[in-house]
């Protein structure tokens, strides 16, 4: 069992929103799935701090693949010299698809830390957007606000596994937080990537749970 330290533990609820759900302009298979637990955790009452990421991309924005003429979602391209994923169009500022869903209960939610603003970069990480033209990975405050609230734990659920719940984990643990990835409480894009993504995860100190171990 993993006990939640009240006093120093955090909740990051990375993406619940209706663009990754079953419909959606990117849908997650399952990704309905994990909101009634997640709710049931964050009524737990066992959190200092509760926050979500929240993808809000501009119209055009580069990692989509209706900005790259004769480019279909999830083709792979180089940009800046890295793997770039191209998706469909999604989560696009101001529209229903890029809401927080709307049974997550925002008002327990002490910040929302909104990603992808940058047209001309991806961002999957809650804590630090992806590469820019000069090589840069430029941080959010994410991390700098946990640790002003006196955070040195911090859980992690969301959409998906295999991308942005992944790499905020990732993040988190290279800034130092006891970093834990509730793997019931996510859904991945692609179910082959579990193994890899365990694996990754691991290597970066991120300890991997289900919700039924925490008290």
């Amino acid at each position: 069992m993993v006990r939640i330290d009240s006093e120093k533990s955090a909740l990051l609820l990375v993406d619940i929103q209706p663009d990754f759900m079953p419909g959606g302009a990117l849908a997650v298979g399952g990704g309905d799935g994990i909101i009634e637990p997640v709710c049931r955790l964050m009524g737990s009452g066992g959190f200092r701090a509760m926050l979500a990421t929240q993808d809000w991309h501009p119209v055009g924005h580069v990692s989509f693949a209706s900005s790259h003429p004769g480019s279909r979602p999830f083709d792979v391209i180089d940009l800046y010299g890295r793997a770039q994923t191209l998706w469909p169009d999604h989560c696009v500022q101001g529209t229903s698809g890029a809401e927080i869903h709307r049974d997550i209960p925002t008002n327990a939610l002490g910040a929302v830390i909104r990603k992808g603003t940058n047209p001309l970069c991806d961002s999957y990480s809650g804590f630090r957007n992806n590469w820019n033209s000069r090589g840069e990975r430029k941080a959010t405050g994410l991390g700098g606000y946990l640790k002003e609230l006196g955070i040195s734990d911090l859980f992690l659920c969301g959409l998906a596994r295999d991308f942005c719940v992944k790499w905020s984990a990732q993040d988190a643990a290279e800034a130092g937080f006891n970093t834990w990835f509730i793997w019931d409480l996510t859904r991945p894009v692609d179910p082959a990537s579990d193994e890899s993504v365990r694996r990754d995860l691991l290597q970066h100190g991120v300890r991997i749970i289900g919700s039924d171990q925490l008290k």
